[in-house]
């Protein structure tokens, strides 16, 4: 059963499972905390509390809200991390990775560490020639372009396609819940408003956090020509020995529901040096 936490007028939507150190798990945009439907038990057993959150405009959140950028989202993280009582390890795919780093940066004293799953966490740059070389980048970026111009949930399902190289067991049904909440009034117009974010607040960010930090790319994730080089690249604007990145062979930009084993495998020890040290 969801949970609902009051922000400025508004209603996040989480649920919180287990006893333990605090993980707070957040999603990218046109998701929901369902993505985390795999992950979330593993953690729980391993004994974790897990509190899994729906961010703005989507899942059981509020639709209408003022902003959609990063630091909105990471003063909705903070808040709820206040709520539950921390400190707390945040995890965060795609729009909520740069929302963590803004978190981690701005509230050190409640984040003991960050797990940044596909993140959007720096500037981007458009390069005529990897759009050129890269197939699967050419199409994701055609698709999401799609998406924010035209609001279209086709095309958002074609990008979704392509982000998941192979589909989980249930992708069926998780695609028709995906479907029903995305055509709900306002879903679609905070999904455009994501897409149209500069991520350049979250990179300012990076040189202040003082948390370590692990990065998990997917080998094929679509959003980058080359996932691996954009992972590096945070780590170096991270300060020196705090960023640590994963590579995960064979994953799009959802490896939390793609490969749920392997981020599990990766995340415990982290979690247990991180919160420990909390």
């Amino acid at each position: 059963m969801a949970e609902y936490l009051s922000i400025a007028g508004n209603e996040i939507a989480y649920d919180v499972t287990g006893e333990g150190p605090l993980v707070v798990l957040a999603h990218g945009m046109g998701d929901s905390r369902h993505s985390y439907r795999f992950v979330a038990p593993a953690l729980i057993a391993a004994g974790y509390r897990v509190a899994a959150m729906d961010i703005r405009g989507c899942g059981d959140s509020s639709p209408g809200w003022d902003g959609y950028s990063r630091t909105d989202i990471a003063g909705d993280l903070i808040a709820l991390v206040r709520h539950l009582g921390g400190p707390a390890v945040l995890m965060g795919q795609s729009i909520s990775g740069g929302a963590a780093t803004i978190a981690a940066a701005t509230a050190p004293e409640l984040i003991s560490g960050v797990i940044e799953l596909a993140p959007f966490t720096r500037g981007q740059a458009i390069s005529l020639g990897e759009l050129i070389r890269a197939k699967r980048y050419r199409a994701g970026f055609t698709r999401l372009g799609m998406t924010m111009a035209l609001g279209s949930l086709s095309s958002w399902k074609k990008y979704l396609d392509l982000a998941y190289p192979t589909k989980p067991a249930d992708w069926a049904g998780e695609l028709a819940r995906i479907e029903t909440t995305m055509s709900e009034p306002g879903r679609m117009k905070a999904l455009q408003a994501m897409c149209r974010t500069n991520p350049a607040d979250a990179g300012a960010q990076l040189p202040n956090v003082t948390c370590p930090v692990l990065i998990i790319q997917g080998s094929l994730d679509p959003d980058w020509a080359d996932p691996r080089a954009e992972g590096e690249k945070i780590i170096a604007d991270l300060p020196a020995g705090l960023g640590q990145l994963a590579m995960i062979d064979g994953a799009g930009h959802y490896p939390h529901a793609q490969t749920p084993d392997q981020v599990v495998a990766l995340s415990l020890p982290f979690l247990a040096r991180t919160l420990t040290r909390a």
